[in-house]
């Protein structure tokens, strides 16, 4: 059953990421928070228990995440850009966005490699929104173009 389950989320996650380009800040978020939070829930439990545990972890993984995402503004993604493009592994990078009142911290985790593109980076993203800290973990990789794009 876990099988069946790990494939279908992964086949649903899939399809989800061929519309990426033209998805909002907060869809990415959603999207990334999701597949993070059932991936961290599939450690948990056993048999029912455990599926229960990933439903529970892709939910609150893709709230989180859309309330990160949301909160991003352009500067904030040109500042994303920069702390993924220019910080070794394991720095973190600090802002804070007085228009959204939303303060960021960003740390390149893992330099690794996805689709053949050598240029990714796993990352770590802790935003305190509204006073309420958010964690959230993704991997995103450099495009042609020098922007860095989410791609989970």
């Amino acid at each position: 059953m876990k099988k069946i389950f790990t494939a279908f989320v992964m086949l649903l996650c899939s399809f989800s990421l061929i519309g990426c380009q033209n998805m909002s800040n907060q869809d990415a978020g959603v999207l990334t928070g999701g597949i993070a939070g059932g991936l961290i829930g599939s450690t948990v439990g056993k048999g029912s228990g455990q599926i229960l545990a990933i439903a529970a972890g892709t939910v609150a993984g893709a709230i989180i995440g859309g309330s990160i995402g949301k909160s991003m503004d352009d500067t904030d993604r040109l500042k994303m850009n920069r702390a993924l493009d220019n910080n070794p592994v394991g720095r973190p990078a600090y802002w804070h966005n007085t228009n959204s009142n939303t303060a960021y911290e960003i740390v390149p985790t893992k330099n690794v490699t996805v689709n053949g593109n050598e240029y990714c980076r796993e990352y770590r993203t802790v935003a305190r929104i509204a006073g309420k800290k958010q964690q959230m973990y993704g991997t995103a990789c450099r495009q042609p173009d020098g922007t860095w794009q989410a791609v989970s």
